[in-house]
């Protein structure tokens, strides 16, 4: 059987931290960023999300004996490390509450097109309008499943519940999000 890319990402960390770091990062990073990016709702807050958990997960593997690598899920670990420092920073926020900055629009990539710029654009702030309204562990449960694409079994160890509660939650989140979906249609809003 041929060895999964988990696989040889924890066989390059034992061997050597920073290659093994390397394949980590090229394997996880858009799958993580896109994770920041629907818990957050920012652009700028996912990028810097991203660069925190992968900055963490290093420091934390320097620490790390050959078993406890050995014995790691990169995904799932990596995840948890983001939505930790997401959950951080909504304490930090709510605790130092600052004046609105003026609304600034996220930078664009200058290799999009302008149409398929314009679209995403308006379909990614529904949805985060409509991510936003959700409580947080359907919200959570929602976005690692369907926007990280993790597994019930990883959802349920990144949130530190069994694999029924995971399903709830993403069940929940879903119809909850198709109900906002559908007021919003209703509204003439969109």
């Amino acid at each position: 059987m041929e060895p999964t890319v988990e696989d040889r990402i924890r066989d390059a960390l034992r061997d050597d931290l920073d290659r093994g770091f390397a394949l980590l990062f090229e394997a996880h990073q858009r799958q993580l960023f896109s994770t920041a990016l629907r818990l957050s709702g920012r652009w700028a807050d996912a990028e810097d999300l991203s660069a925190d958990a992968f900055l963490r997960a290093y420091r934390a593997l320097r620490g790390y004996p050959p078993e406890r690598i050995a014995a790691l899920r990169p995904r799932a670990w990596l995840v948890t490390i983001l939505l930790n420092a997401w959950r951080n920073r909504q304490r930090d926020a709510a605790r130092r509450p600052t004046a609105p900055l003026e609304a600034a629009a996220e930078p664009v990539d200058p290799t999009a097109d302008v149409v398929g710029k314009v679209t995403g654009r308006e379909t990614g702030d529904e949805l985060a309008g409509l991510l936003a309204q959700l409580p947080q562990p359907q919200r959570v449960a929602v976005v690692l499943r369907h926007v990280g694409d993790l597994s019930i079994a990883e959802i349920a160890e990144v949130l530190g519940c069994a694999e029924g509660t995971a399903k709830s939650h993403i069940s929940r989140g879903l119809a909850r999000l198709r109900t906002l979906r559908g007021e919003l249609t209703e509204g003439g809003v969109r």
